[in-house]
């Protein structure tokens, strides 16, 4: 479904994910790529390059390429308009500490902001109702939005390190919402600056692009590519290679765009957003660099451009009406055929299995010394049954969460395995009794790492211990948000911190969602005030629930992360839009002091670096016109002394970077350990208060008013 319309061989290595397509001069599409040594090449096939500023005309056989000197390692590049009623498209680059936005036709920089949680991922648009278009960037748990002027008019804070980002129409309401995909598993959806879903995956998230009607692609850092419907998933597939780039391109021109992906071994392959299958694949002969679209050719017609890492280009279009039928095409009612015939090869192999059982177990068929139990014919009453129950570790063992699962008869389990996402090492956990050991109950250890909800998705092999062949049961066990928890008693010591909410609910309903997110022995009930105790089998210490008849709630835990989930979790059950609450955590208060004392110190260290590293760069410019000018008139001895000067001088610039080095990672641990502080009191509010606790946050620090800050974070307001 797609031709090959030309090939490039440009002679610059391509950083992976460093991709993008701009028009410069508000015409002419341009391929801009990161390369090493902490540059940008802008190759222009339509005019020749300009001279002077950061551009360089290439002096290669191909001049078509100007190389831009970013002098250090860069980490993300996007093209986009950052001006009203134009497609005039601007240049963004962002490395670990710096974001440059530059006009490629002027040979200018627009503005050079010094960013500290530094650039991980850019994307560029409109977001929301802010009216400006931005060029909004994802670093060390921060997103900022920047305009032409390089107004800071957007920020927020999330869960992790940004590994990727999109803009996408996710509700439908002609806006667009921010796509935000992080080192901890989660997929974050934006309105502005309120989070409205969250979808928890299996690994890192790599890359998302925007479809249509509310569906995005995704690719995982372990190699899984999908799509999301909102906050559905529709499909995915994984494999052993990881997905570089992701990219939605309509290939058969029936306005539902296809999901593009290149892949690390070279692989392009081109998916149906419907069912996930292949109708599209190349491949080139190093891992992929980057997908991007745009007329490259000036024909009129939209090419999907592929790179690879060293620096083949590659152009497709749509095949044309009268070459479609010689390529693999897709339609709804084909895939409705294929899904239908596969269903009936399913069927019909069940069937023959039930008639060989039925043929056996006829008495007339079977030689005398035959087993009526040899072919697994079960009892037709057969069922099988799960439960959840929490094993607090008392028997020597780590705690977790025991799943068993028997049967209702004398039959035994030959295996049981398990599907669920984010607990097991991998995505599937199988128990294959020893033969010795086969009886009609199996106990499985499960350890969920977070507090999520998760669907255990069980098969399990029925039949008897010298069968041949087995039934398989499926079913489906949910297992609570909060199960790694057990009920503990009043005589455990009460935490200091606690968060203190009203809310215009009766005490049996938090009851009734405490029964269903937590594993009890038996239902709570509760006549009067509730006062509910749990130990947390991760060591997170215990958790008071409390509520009085007139709706005061009082959550007592020492993990601020807890109590937002707790909160979040109470206020979707009971629909509530908007909650104010009043947060005392004095331990994590005096710890985000501390951090902020460290964070002025890194500063002023890293100032006075800068401050030194300067003068030495001074220094070197006039040694070396000395040096120089000894070496023109033979004088040695001179030279020789400036020389020496500059290696001492050299050696000191080396190890006060090493310094400043150091200095600026630690200065990243502590922004990251801020912004998550920030992240944590927002997540105990909802709806608007959310937004304003990180608003008012963002100011204080800011003012470098830590008096505020505290305020804020303990009151939701200053």
């Amino acid at each position: 479904m797609l031709v090959p319309i030309f090939t490039l061989k440009l002679n610059h290595k391509i950083n992976p994910r460093m991709v993008c397509l701009g028009k410069y001069d508000g015409q002419h599409p341009c391929l801009t790529c990161a390369t090493t040594a902490g540059k940008v090449f802008v190759h222009n096939p339509h005019s020749r390059g300009s001279q002077g500023g950061r551009a360089i005309e290439s002096a290669s056989v191909d001049a078509d390429i100007s190389l831009l000197n970013i002098n250090q390692a860069v980490s993300a590049i996007a093209a986009g308009p950052l001006k009203h009623n134009t497609s005039i498209d601007t240049l963004v680059v962002g490395t670990q500490t710096n974001l440059l936005a530059y006009d490629v036709q002027n040979n200018t920089d627009l503005f050079y902001k010094e960013i500290p949680d530094g650039v991980n991922s850019i994307v560029m648009g409109q977001l929301g109702t802010i009216e400006a278009p931005l060029a909004i960037i994802g670093g060390n748990c921060a997103l900022q939005g920047f305009d032409i002027e390089g107004n800071d008019l957007f920020w927020t804070v999330t869960g992790d390190n940004v590994c990727s980002l999109a803009l996408c129409d996710f509700t439908g309401d002609g806006k667009k919402e921010l796509l935000v995909g992080s080192e901890d598993y989660d997929i974050r959806v934006f309105h502005e600056d309120e989070i409205i879903a969250e979808m928890t995956e299996t690994e890192a998230i790599s890359s998302l692009c925007a479809m249509n009607n509310g569906r995005f692609g995704y690719s995982l850092a372990n190699g899984t590519v999908g799509v999301y419907d909102r906050t559905s998933r529709f499909w995915r597939i994984k494999s052993k290679n990881h997905a570089i780039t992701i990219r939605s391109f309509d290939l058969d021109g029936d306005g539902v765009p296809e999901l593009i992906t290149g892949w690390s071994n070279g692989k392009i392959d081109a998916r149906s957003d419907r069912t996930g299958e292949v109708v599209f694949k190349d491949n080139f002969s190093t891992s992929v660099a980057g997908i991007v679209e745009g007329d490259y050719r000036m024909d009129g017609k939209e090419s999907l451009i592929c790179c690879s890492i060293d620096g083949e280009i590659r152009g497709y279009q749509p095949a044309t009406k009268d070459m479609k039928g010689n390529l693999m095409n897709t339609n709804v009612e084909q895939d409705t055929i294929r899904d239908l015939s596969q269903r009936k090869q399913n069927l019909l192999l069940e069937l023959k299995n039930y008639e060989e059982n039925a043929r056996a177990g006829q008495m007339g068929n079977r030689p005398k010394d035959f087993d009526s139990q040899q072919m697994g014919i079960i009892p037709a009453n057969t069922q099988l049954q799960t439960s959840l129950m929490v094993n607090p570790g008392n028997d020597g063992k780590s705690p977790h969460v025991e799943l068993c699962v028997s049967t209702t008869n004398d039959t035994v389990l030959r295996a049981v395995l398990i599907f669920a996402e984010g607990i097991f090492d991998g995505e599937s956990h199988v128990v294959h009794p020893n033969n010795s050991n086969l009886t009609n109950t199996l106990k499985v250890p499960i350890v969920p790492p977070k507090d999520v909800q998760v669907d255990l998705h069980i098969k399990a092999f029925v039949g008897y211990k010298s069968s041949m062949q087995f039934h398989v049961f499926e079913l489906t066990r949910q297992l609570p948000r909060f199960s790694m928890y057990i009920p503990c008693s009043d005589q455990v010591p009460e935490p200091k911190s606690s968060v203190v909410f009203t809310i215009n609910e009766r005490v049996q309903r938090v009851v009734m969602w405490i029964n269903q997110n937590f594993l009890l022995p038996e239902d709570l009930v509760v006549e009067g005030a509730l006062n509910a105790g749990f130990m947390s089998l991760r060591g997170s210490g215990p958790l008071f629930m409390k509520m009085e008849q007139n709706g005061q709630v009082t959550l007592k835990t020492d993990d601020m992360d807890l109590a937002g989930d707790i909160i979040q979790a109470l206020a979707s059950f009971l629909a509530i839009e908007d909650l104010q609450v009043m947060a005392d955590f004095p331990m994590h208060m005096e710890e985000l002091k501390n951090v902020l004392l460290k964070v002025d110190e890194f500063h002023a260290v890293r100032q006075k670096l800068t401050a030194e590293m300067a003068d030495h760069s001074n220094l070197i410019r006039s040694l070396v016109v000395r040096a120089e000018d000894a070496r023109l008139m033979g004088d040695m001895k001179n030279m020789r002394k400036g020389y020496m000067e500059l290696y001492d001088l050299n050696r000191d610039l080396i190890n006060g970077y090493k310094i400043r080095c150091s200095n600026h990672n630690e200065l990243l641990n502590c922004l990251k350990l801020v912004n998550q502080t920030i992240q944590k009191a927002g997540r105990l509010r909802v709806g608007k208060y959310k937004t304003q606790v990180i608003t008012s946050c963002r100011a204080a620090i800011k003012n470098n008013n830590i008096q505020a800050l505290f305020k804020i974070i303990k009151a939701g307001s200053s």
